[in-house]
């Protein structure tokens, strides 16, 4: 999963970008608005975390620009404690949700959880399909009830099939969620990832759509459309 953080006090910016790594993301980072528009407005990302007060270019500003855009990812607006009208002004925006500075780094990575979860239609932190199940909140992969020892990339790629099971996810679609910005992106390694990943936790649980890419789905449900090869 790929997050943009677009934060002006460089040493909150770093805490909140270390952390979202620990917890498995790959993370984007600008520290003025306009960067942050940018960033937001040309590249796809799973979540944004925004603060409000931001130079060049103000929070709310640029969250109203990608809306206004149809740009739908869901966003986490930063605000201080003392401006309610931040708060309603960010909802009223597009924002869908907030964390009030100053703030526990576990609460603003539990609600980018949430946004995440919310936005590929997923209730709980748990993610099941067939005997595979992945646990957001943890960062871990079980299979039958077995703990997989999953490489970072392997867990991002999972999770993000995961997210979106049953849909038809295509090589290039997964590069841009897996690597930040400034990596050289090569969608050929996604195709290492998904033999690795399937090794792990069986062959029949990735499918591989001809032409279009792959779908995490349970073999004991029956699928209908596009002809696939595994």
């Amino acid at each position: 999963m790929r997050i943009l953080l677009v934060e002006d006090d460089a040493e909150l910016n770093r805490q909140i970008k270390e952390s979202l790594e620990d917890a498995g993301y790959v993370v984007d980072s600008a520290l003025d608005g306009e960067e942050g528009h940018f960033l937001g407005d040309t590249e796809p990302y799973d979540c944004v975390v925004l603060d409000i007060g931001l130079p060049l270019m103000d929070g709310i500003s640029v969250l109203q620009r990608w809306r206004e855009d149809e740009r739908t990812m869901p966003v986490l607006i930063l605000t201080a404690r003392d401006r309610w009208n931040d708060k309603v002004a960010g909802i009223d925006a597009g924002a869908d949700d907030y964390v009030t500075k100053p703030f526990h780094i576990e609460e603003v990575l539990a609600r980018v959880r949430a946004l995440i979860r919310r936005a590929s239609g997923h209730a709980t932190s748990e993610l099941a399909c067939g005997p595979l199940i992945v646990d957001t909140k943890t960062s871990r992969a079980l299979v039958d009830g077995k703990a997989l020892k999953l490489t970072s990339h392997e867990f991002r790629l999972l999770s993000y099939l995961i997210h979106h099971k049953a849909e038809v996810v295509s090589r290039t679609e997964l590069t841009e969620h897996l690597y930040d910005q400034d990596f050289d992106r090569d969608s050929n390694t996604v195709e290492v990832f998904v033999g690795r990943l399937r090794r792990k936790i069986g062959h029949d649980l990735i499918e591989t759509v001809r032409g279009l890419g792959y779908r995490l789905r349970d073999p004991g449900e029956e699928q209908a459309g596009t002809p696939a090869a595994s």
